[in-house]
């Protein structure tokens, strides 16, 4: 990873977005990830909140308690006789925005008021 935060930097990139996959939650992957975008200085919005937590600037992500509970459903209907390939696939509908407000100084970043209004939680 340090080599391309590197080659971000020295190619000018002025923020980063890491890709929703399970391959970045891996292991101390979310931790490293952090570290290298704030050495790198480089604003970065990441997958959940577990980022966010860890130093990240903010997260946008899908509820995944409201999913999780959506999955409780569908198995239900399934041990109850319905066929899987009967079930309509469903998109995540709710979505929740973090913000990590001493990142955002420590970047030299200013949120703007109505993006604070509107993050479902604010970590100062």
């Amino acid at each position: 990873m340090p080599t391309e935060f590197a080659a971000m930097t020295r190619a000018g990139e002025e923020a980063l977005y890491v890709v929703p996959t399970g391959l970045w939650e891996m292991g101390d992957s979310p931790q490293r990830m952090v570290e290298f975008a704030a050495q790198s200085r480089l604003p970065a919005t990441y997958q959940n909140r577990r980022f966010v937590e860890a130093g990240g600037l903010m997260s946008y992500c899908v509820d995944e308690p409201a999913i999780r509970r959506r999955i409780g459903i569908y198995v239900d209907k399934i041990l109850n006789g319905a066929n899987p390939g009967d079930l309509p696939v469903e998109q995540p509908n709710s979505f929740k925005l973090i913000i990590n407000l001493k990142t955002a100084t420590a970047l030299g970043l200013t949120i703007p008021h109505t993006l604070l209004i509107l993050a479902d939680e604010v970590i100062q």
